[in-house]
C-alpha cells in the first residue's frame, strides 16, 4: 500500500474507531442530518457532536453542505477512505442495541420532518391549487415529462432538478439515476423536499440551496436537467437556461415545462408570476443561444371547467408547454 494511501487509511480508521463517531457515521449513512438532529438522536452536547463531525470531515469520510444558516452532513461516496469506512460499517451487527436505539431516534427525527412538511403543504396548498386547477391534470403533465426524459431510449446517470421546490420531479425521475441533485433558493422548500424524498425511499438525492443563476453543480456533468414551472417566476429566463446548459455534459438533455402565453393577470398580481407564459419561438431561441438543439415541443391543453380563484372568475385556462433540448456537443 502506498504511503499516502496508508496515511489516509489510518486517518479513516482513527476517525471511525471511536464509538460516538461510529454511531454518527452509521446515522449519516442512513440520512443527511444537521448538527441539532444528531444532538437530539445521540443525547450529547452540541460542542461534542461538532468535534466528532470535525474529525470525520478531516478524515474525508463525511461531507458538509451549507444551506443558509444551516449545515447538513452526509457520508462521502468517493475515494478510498470512503470505501474503507463503508466496509467497516457493513461489518457491524445491524441488531446491535445501541445502533437500533439510534435508528429509532432517527425515525422520530424523520417523523418530525414529515409533520413539518405536511404543515407547510397545508399552509401553501390553496395557493398552489390555484394554478393546478387551471391546467391539464398533473398525471398527464408528469406522463409527458417521463416520455420526454426517455425519448429515443435515453438514460441518465446524473440528474439535476433546478428549482426543485417540494421535490416532485426528483420523485418522478431520480430512481434510474446514480446521483440526483435538487437545487432551490428556499430553505423551507428544501425542508419539505427532504421529508418527501425520505418518505419515497430515495437515497441517491442531494438537496442544495443555491441560486438558479449560479447553480452549485460542476460544469459539464449532468445528463438530464429539469426546469419545471420555474421560468415564469424569473426576471431573466434566458440567463437561467444558459446556466442550465452550462451544467449539461456533452449530449446532455434539458426538459423545460412552463405555461404557453396567457392573459391571467391574477397570477402576476396575486401569485408572484413575473411572466404570463412563453411562446414556442421564445424558448426555442433561448435554447439555441444556450447551445442546445430543440428536439421536442409539446402543448398540453387545459381541461375541466373554469374556476373561481381569489373571488374572481377565471375565463381563460392554462396550456402547459414542454420543450426537450439537447446539448449539441457529441457525447463521448
Amino acid at each position: 500500500m502506498p504511503q499516502a494511501a496508508l496515511s489516509d487509511a489510518l486517518a479513516c480508521l482513527a476517525a471511525i474507531g471511536e464509538e460516538t463517531r461510529l454511531r454518527v457515521y452509521a446515522l449519516l449513512a442512513e440520512a443527511e442530518l444537521a448538527v441539532s438532529e444528531l444532538v437530539a438522536i445521540l443525547g450529547q452536547s452540541q460542542p461534542r457532536v461538532s468535534r466528532h463531525l470535525k474529525l470525520l470531515l478531516e478524515a474525508g469520510i463525511v461531507e458538509r453542505r451549507r444551506e443558509g444558516a444551516w449545515a447538513f452532513f452526509h457520508v462521502s461516496e468517493k475515494g478510498a477512505s470512503a470505501a474503507l469506512a463503508r466496509a467497516v460499517l457493513a461489518r457491524l451487527d445491524s441488531e446491535d442495541a445501541t445502533l437500533s436505539r439510534d435508528r429509532a431516534r432517527l425515525g422520530e427525527v424523520r417523523s418530525a420532518r414529515a409533520a413539518q412538511a405536511q404543515k407547510y403543504f397545508a399552509e401553501h396548498a390553496p395557493v398552489w391549487n390555484v394554478t393546478r386547477r387551471l391546467h391539464a391534470p398533473e398525471a398527464e403533465v408528469e406522463a409527458a415529462i417521463v416520455a420526454a426524459a426517455t425519448e429515443g431510449g435515453a438514460r441518465w446517470r446524473r440528474l439535476l432538478d433546478i428549482g426543485c421546490g417540494a421535490g416532485r420531479m426528483l420523485e418522478l425521475l431520480a430512481r434510474p439515476a446514480e446521483t440526483a441533485v435538487g437545487v432551490d433558493l428556499s430553505a423551507a422548500m428544501l425542508g419539505v423536499a427532504r421529508a418527501q424524498l425520505e418518505q419515497a425511499g430515495l437515497r441517491n438525492v442531494q438537496l442544495r440551496q443555491g441560486d438558479i443563476y449560479a447553480l452549485p453543480v460542476e460544469r459539464d456533468t449532468v445528463d438530464l436537467a429539469v426546469l419545471h414551472q420555474v421560468l415564469h417566476y424569473l426576471d431573466n429566463p434566458a440567463r437561467a437556461l444558459r446556466e442550465a446548459a452550462r451544467a449539461l455534459a456533452p449530449g446532455g438533455r434539458l426538459i423545460v415545462v412552463d405555461f404557453a402565453p396567457h392573459r391571467l393577470e391574477i397570477l402576476r398580481e396575486n401569485h408572484e408570476h413575473r411572466r404570463l407564459g412563453f411562446s414556442v419561438e421564445e424558448i426555442a431561441d433561448h435554447l439555441e443561444q444556450a447551445g442546445l438543439d430543440l428536439l421536442v415541443h409539446r402543448d398540453l391543453a387545459p381541461g375541466g371547467q373554469d374556476q373561481v380563484t381569489d373571488g374572481d372568475v377565471v375565463e381563460e385556462k392554462l396550456t402547459v408547454s414542454l420543450w426537450l433540448a439537447q446539448d449539441r456537443r457529441a457525447a463521448n
